[in-house]
């Protein structure tokens, strides 16, 4: 991939007509975007993101919702009014919550360990598993921090060592790290997971930027469009570097970055064009489309083009 260009330089190679998202919906035509962070911030939907969505959708795209919140996908639907999440503005959702189900189905009827909220104890299915103390446990599910309000992962170090003590497998429902609420940062299970793994404990994910979501995704994709989808026509539209883009990498999929979602302290400290450059540092082999502020359709003038 080249250096990034700039909308002044005229040796770059950007993409065709400015690098508007127009052009990003006529090249891809199926989307996989993310929630958090794009859609909404934790306390209300973007507007001109939902309208972004929808034209994508008027002129023959798919959307396809890609979250990695711990709750299956009918939960996080009921829970997008709230945000002032459009229903207009994409054809399905895929939720970590939905394929950690998988997951979990190995320990059918096995004493399992929660950490976690009340509210994502609808991730379980009613009798695949039963609740069970520390010490009674098989394996530990953990869909994030009790009070991601009031604690921190280093919080759970204790609770850590006795899991790794007694060896046991740590299902995580979300591996993201953080989510943007607002405008503060909440840790997420996937940093509970970090801690985790870092003590040498075994974790096991099927969120991003793992596969099994990525083949769900494409799965409805193939059956909502009638046909085969090419990897080729697919973008993947995400602001966590982690999770977002390198699960797009790790797939094969080209990816749009937006940048002010959870890495919006490094736009504004360093800039896009430092932002852009961290992802190809980190994020080898990357096919990285494009880079945007946010996802708007109009406003192409932001847009950082990149080469191919």
């Amino acid at each position: 991939m080249n250096e990034t260009a700039t909308a002044d330089d005229p040796e770059s190679e950007p993409l065709a007509d400015a690098g508007s998202i127009a052009d990003l919906s006529r090249r891809y035509p199926v989307w996989l975007c993310d929630v958090w962070g794009v859609v909404h911030d934790g306390v209300r939907a973007n507007p001109a993101t939902m309208q972004a969505l929808a034209r994508h959708r008027s002129g023959g795209g798919l959307v396809i919702l890609i979250t990695n919140a711990p709750r299956i996908s009918a939960s996080v639907l009921a829970q997008f009014d709230s945000f002032g999440v459009r229903q207009d503005c994409f054809d399905d959702i895929v939720t970590s919550g939905d394929v950690t189900r998988s997951l979990l189905s190995r320990w059918q009827g096995k004493p399992i360990y929660y950490i976690g909220p009340d509210r994502d104890l609808g991730l379980i299915e009613p009798g695949s598993a039963q609740f069970a103390a520390l010490d009674e446990a098989e394996a530990v599910l953990c869909t994030g921090l009790v009070d991601d309000e009031t604690e921190q992962p280093e919080d759970y170090d204790g609770l850590l060592a006795e899991m790794r003590r007694r060896e046991l497998v740590m299902i995580c429902a979300n591996p993201d790290k953080v989510v943007r609420r607002g405008k503060r940062l909440a840790p997420c299970a996937g940093a509970v997971a970090e801690r985790y793994e870092a003590i040498g404990g075994t974790v096991e994910m099927a969120g991003k930027p793992f596969a099994p979501i990525y083949d769900e995704c494409l799965a409805r994709a193939c059956t909502l469009r009638g046909e085969q989808v090419n990897l080729d026509d697919v973008l993947a539209i995400g602001d966590g570097l982690p999770t977002d883009i390198q699960g797009a990498a790790d797939f094969g999929l080209a990816a749009l970055f937006v940048l002010d979602g959870i890495h919006a302290a490094e736009l504004q400290d360093h800039g896009a064009d430092r932002l852009v450059q961290s992802v190809r540092e980190k994020v080898p082999g990357i096919r990285l489309a494009g880079a945007v502020p946010q996802l708007t359709w109009q406003d192409a003038r932001h847009t950082v083009k990149l080469g191919d």
